[in-house]
């Protein structure tokens, strides 16, 4: 799967001569947290987000009316609390390369570059999530199994294996590393099926597991 696939397309978009009022107003009508920043030539040259705006508004301790922090936030710019620079992507990166720079970097979002140089797109961690509650199967109901495996060629399609005799059907699964570098966790989720028939098939093949229904 490919960022493509995923990205909001074409998304608002903030100027650096915008003011915080102007920008703040524009993610909440949006319902977004931040809004790429793109110059008079439409390249991208930053990101604003919530977060910045938020440590850039005066505490409540501060002796400001709301009138005068208002006045302050429609007077600073966009561009004097941006972040500048900001990494991005590619249309056709992947979906695992784009949590890995996310979480590598502690990135919220990374805008979507076209082979041009311009935002054809924004990925956050929003999206992620929702992809994330995908691969787990998250939206069906059923069975899910979690199993500590030996770390051998063959284990996943032996679970597969006896799910599919059994007539259970297999809505999603994925691996983890285990407590041990000779270890893998086994994760899937199972339709068409109970406790009882799925402890039944996954006992003897796992080192230890946990069945529940979800």
């Amino acid at each position: 799967m490919i960022i493509a696939d995923r990205m909001k397309k074409n998304p608002g978009v903030a100027t650096p001569d915008m003011s915080i009022s102007d920008a703040k107003a524009k993610m909440k009508a949006e319902k977004v947290h931040r809004l790429p920043v793109l110059d008079e030539n439409r390249r991208l040259v930053g990101v604003i987000s919530e977060k910045d705006i938020l440590l850039s508004t005066p505490s409540p301790a501060s002796t400001l009316s709301t009138f005068e922090m208002n006045a302050l936030l429609d007077k600073l710019k966009v561009k004097s609390i941006m972040t500048r620079e900001p990494l991005t992507i590619q249309k056709n990166t992947t979906i695992e390369e784009a949590v890995r720079l996310m979480v590598e970097n502690d990135l919220s979002c990374l805008p979507v570059m076209d082979e041009s140089g311009y935002l054809i797109g924004i990925v956050s961690k929003s999206d992620l999530f929702k992809i994330l509650l995908e691969l787990l199967g998250a939206k069906h109901e059923g069975v899910r199994v979690e199993a500590l495996v030996q770390d051998t060629m063959g284990v996943m399609s032996k679970f597969a294996d006896c799910f599919t005799k059994a007539g259970i059907n297999i809505v999603s699964l994925g691996t983890m590393d285990g407590p041990t570098s000779d270890t893998k966790v086994l994760t899937f989720k199972l339709e068409n099926t109970n406790i009882d028939q799925v402890t039944g098939i996954v006992e003897p093949l796992a080192k230890s597991y946990d069945v529940r229904t979800i």
